[in-house]
Formats: C-alpha cells, sequence, structure tokens
C-alpha cells in the first residue's frame, strides 16, 4: 500500500481538510553513500487527519522509530519522498511536536511538579503558568497528591504518568508516542491505557503511536498501520470501527476486538514473510 491513505476523521470530529501529518512515498536509508547502506523505511505513504489516533505496529527493525525521529527532525541524514508536518517539513525543536519514549526520563533531582513543567520550562512558558497547567495535569493522571514527591518515591507506572502528564502539558497538537507503556506489568499497562484514552479525548491531539502490542494498538486508535519486516513498508492501515468512548476491559468481551486481532496478526505474519 503506497498510496497515501486519504483523510477521514473519526466520526464525531471535524477535520479542516488539511492533512495534520502526511508521508509520500517516504524512503530512508543509513550511511547512504557509504559501503553497506542499510533500507530502513521504503516508500511508505500515510496521511493523518487532525486529531486522529493512529497506531504503527510491525517487526522490531522495521522502521517504526526511524518515522517518529524523522517527523521530529532528529535524524539529521536525508531521506527521499515527501513529509510534512501541519503543512510543514519537520524541523529539529518544533513546538508543535511533543515526544513521548518508552522511558520516562524524569530527572532525579526535581519533584513530580516540577518534571511535568520541565517541557514547558525548557519553552519559556512563564512559571505561574506552567505550574498550573502541570498540576491540572498530574490530577488528571492521578498524582495530584504526588506533586512533591521525587521520582524515587514513585512507581515505575507512576514515573510513566508524570512523564504523560508532563507531554501533555507541552499542549502541541501532535503527539509521538514510542512504546511509552511497553514496559509496564499487565495491570499497570491497561490503567495508563484508559488514562491515555481520557486525556486525548479531552484534548484532542493528533497521535502516532509505536506499538508492538496488538490489543493496545486496537483500544487506542482510529486505524493501525501494519508496516512489514525491514526494509518498512506499508502492508495494511486498518480502521478500527469500534465505538467510542472505549474501556479496554470491556473490549475483552467484544468479538469486534478479537475480530481485529486476529485480523491484524495475519497481516504482521504476512509482512513478517514479505508476501504482501
Amino acid at each position: 500500500m503506497n498510496d497515501a491513505t486519504s483523510i477521514k476523521p473519526a466520526a464525531g470530529r471535524p477535520s479542516s481538510g488539511a492533512p495534520a501529518i502526511e508521508a509520500r512515498d517516504l524512503v530512508m536509508r543509513f550511511g547512504a553513500g557509504g559501503p553497506s547502506p542499510v533500507l530502513a523505511v521504503d516508500h511508505v505513504s500515510f496521511a493523518l487527519a487532525p486529531g486522529e489516533f493512529v497506531s504503527l505496529i510491525g517487526p522490531s527493525g522495521c522502521g517504526k522509530t526511524t518515522i517518529l525521529n524523522l517527523l521530529t527532525g532528529l535524524l539529521h541524514e536525508t531521506h527521499e519522498g515527501q513529509l510534512h508536518v501541519l503543512g510543514k517539513p519537520p524541523r529539529e525543536g518544533n513546538p508543535d511536536i511533543a515526544y513521548m519514549l518508552a522511558r520516562d526520563s524524569l530527572l532525579p533531582w526535581r519533584t513530580t511538579l516540577a518534571n511535568a513543567a520541565y517541557g514547558m520550562e525548557i519553552r519559556g512558558v512563564p512559571k505561574q503558568e506552567r505550574e498550573t497547567r502541570a498540576r491540572d495535569l498530574l490530577k488528571q493522571v492521578g498524582l495530584g497528591d504526588f506533586a512533591d514527591k521525587y521520582p524515587k518515591a514513585l512507581s515505575h507506572g507512576m514515573r510513566q504518568r508524570c512523564a504523560l502528564a508532563r507531554t501533555f502539558a507541552l499542549d502541541s497538537p501532535v503527539l509521538l508516542m514510542d512504546e511509552p507503556f511497553g514496559a509496564l506489568d499487565a495491570q499497570t499497562k491497561l490503567t495508563l491505557e484508559d488514562v491515555l484514552m481520557n486525556l486525548w479525548s479531552t484534548h484532542r491531539k493528533t497521535v502516532v503511536f509505536v506499538t508492538h502490542d496488538l490489543a493496545e494498538a486496537i483500544a487506542l486508535s482510529d486505524r493501525v498501520i501494519v508496516m512489514s519486516a525491514r526494509p518498512g513498508r506499508i502492508v495494511a492501515d486498518v480502521p478500527i470501527d469500534l465505538p467510542r468512548p472505549r474501556s479496554v476491559r470491556k473490549l475483552q468481551s467484544d468479538h469486534r476486538f478479537h475480530d481485529l486481532y486476529a485480523q491484524l496478526w495475519g497481516l504482521l505474519e504476512q509482512g513478517a514473510t514479505g508476501d504482501e
């Protein structure tokens, strides 16, 4: 599937008509011009409507994180094809993008509140404004009573909640999330998925979410893009037509959830064998 996906916002969400993110025939080679270049992404095309939540799934090494890094402008090697975020080429330090990694990356010498406000501090948001916004987000993720605690006093799940608050506090229209819950236990992961859904429903950001968890991708997304083994190509772009709001736990008893799971699993196997 090499043609850019048409823009179809989730039901009940208006679209301006222009995509928030668009890639056309994106090709990325590492070490281009050297003796052994590595083709990481091969003619990938997709588009996201404003406010859409799209997950990328695929085998390790298929280029999912590479695509996120290209969107941020963090990769300085030259790519081929077109890539735009809110109508402009990616650039490093773009305030329209917030990036959440698998690691919480909290600073141990800063309190939960100071960590949640750190991104805003770097961007020059006045102290009172950033602390007010950070406190509000900490309440939304269930850490309102831990604002003055340091990371050493927080569980792994609580640290990820703080990182989630820090990401949403930036108020960027585009969120890139690279397996943010991948290292959590199953129960904590389900809880944070629900927290993320509540935040997204409130703030309506455009989200590109990388995960290896098919259930997570189905529960969170409007669409799931399936990529092949390296070099990464798009095998399929699957709409998730389950009604919102969703409960990750209640979906377990919905036959449509299991049908989508089986479909995505089959597509992953297809991409792993190169039989596109």
